[in-house]
C-alpha cells in the first residue's frame, strides 16, 4: 500500500521578494497532523504486529520499524492499543470500501445477496483480516473495550446494512421473516460456511479461491431464500 505523499510546494522564484509575508509563507503542519508521517507509523506498526503479534510487540519495536523517534510516535498515538485500533480502522476503510453497494441494489434479491456475500467472504477470509481478528480475540478478556470497538466498527456495521436490505424486502412482501436480526446473523454465517473458522484457526493456510467462495455463498443464499422467501 503506498504512503500518502504531502502536497508539493514550489519555492519562490528569483523574481519574488526574498522575504515573504506571513500570509504568503507556507504554514508548517501542526504536531500530529502530517498524513505522510501518520501513514509511515501505521505501515511500520502493521509489519511489527504481523511478525510479532500484539502482545509481544512494543512501541519501541514499532518506533524502530517505522523509522521515527519515540517522541514522534507518541505525538500521533497514546498507546499500542490505540495504534492497533487505528490500524484496524485504516485497513477496514480500504478493504470494505466497495463491498456494500450491492446492498443498495433495487434489482434481484438473490443476485444482490450473492454479489455482496462473495465480496464480504473474500475480505473476511483474507490474510490481513484474519490476522487482525486473531489479535482481537487474543486480547478480548484483558481489553474488552478494544474488542467491542472492533466489533462495533466492523461486523456490526455490515450486519446493520444487511438487515436494512432484508427489512426492505420483508416490507415489500418478498420475504416472510419475524426476527430480522436473527435472520441477518444466519445469512452472514451461511456466507462463510466451512471457510471462516478453518481460516481463523489455521486449518486453511491460504485464502479460499474465488470459485470456492462463490459456490459457498450461492449455496448459502439459496438455503436462506428457501427458508424465508414467500
Amino acid at each position: 500500500m503506498s504512503s500518502t505523499k504531502p502536497a508539493f510546494m514550489s519555492s519562490a522564484t528569483a523574481a519574488d521578494s526574498n522575504v515573504m509575508s506571513d500570509a504568503e509563507r507556507p504554514s508548517r503542519l501542526a504536531a500530529g497532523q502530517d498524513p505522510a508521517k501518520r501513514q509511515q507509523i501505521l505501515e511500520g506498526a502493521n509489519r511489527v504486529f504481523s511478525q510479532m503479534g500484539f502482545d509481544a510487540a512494543s512501541m519501541n519495536d514499532i518506533t524502530r520499524e517505522a523509522g521515527v523517534s519515540k517522541g514522534t510516535i507518541y505525538v500521533y498515538f497514546d498507546s499500542k492499543e490505540e495504534l492497533f485500533m487505528e490500524l484496524c480502522n485504516h485497513y477496514r476503510e480500504i478493504l470494505f470500501a466497495d463491498i456494500y453497494h450491492a446492498l443498495e441494489s433495487d434489482g434481484d434479491l438473490r443476485e444482490a445477496l450473492i454479489e455482496f456475500g462473495t465480496a464480504l467472504a473474500t475480505v473476511v477470509t483474507s490474510d490481513v483480516v484474519i490476522r487482525a481478528q486473531r489479535v482481537v480475540i487474543g486480547v478480548a478478556e484483558r481489553m474488552p473495550s478494544m474488542s467491542r470497538d472492533f466489533y462495533e466498527r466492523g461486523p456490526r456495521r455490515g450486519q446493520a446494512m444487511m438487515r436494512a436490505l432484508i427489512e426492505k424486502h420483508v416490507a415489500a412482501g418478498t420475504l416472510d421473516i419475524d426476527d430480522t436480526e436473527l435472520a441477518t446473523y444466519q445469512l452472514a454465517d451461511l456466507f462463510m460456511s466451512g471457510m471462516f473458522k478453518k481460516r481463523l484457526f489455521g486449518c486453511m493456510a491460504t485464502a479460499p479461491t474465488q470459485e470456492l467462495i462463490r459456490k459457498t455463498v450461492t449455496s448459502g443464499v439459496d438455503v436462506f431464500l428457501k427458508a424465508y422467501r414467500r
